[in-house]
């Protein structure tokens, strides 16, 4: 029998954004628009999905009179990608 896969991390755009920072310490709004090319808006609202479920920690504030977001995967997001990854690689494996 196979594990359910989470349904927060199957929507593409959020699967992108926890995989990214799965490999950082963290990243800015910026980095996530460029690496994602997702829309600002569509951005904003999957990282607060994200955080909502404490998968992602956000941190607003100010760089030269400018807003600056930064978020870090939590370490509950963490697990949550790492059973993710876990599932689909019993999905992949032959003769299941």
């Amino acid at each position: 029998m196979f594990k359910a896969l989470d349904p927060l991390l199957h929507q593409q755009l959020r699967l992108s954004i926890v995989s990214l920072l799965a490999s950082v310490e963290s990243a800015d709004f910026n980095f996530l628009l460029e690496k994602t090319e997702a829309t600002k808006g569509n951005l904003s609202v999957q990282i607060s999905k994200l955080k909502d479920a404490e998968y992602l920690e956000v941190n607003k504030s100010f760089k030269n009179n400018y807003p600056h977001t930064t978020c870090k995967l939590t370490q509950k997001g963490r697990k949550a990608f790492e059973a993710y990854v876990e599932a689909i690689q019993e999905y992949l494996k032959p003769n299941n």
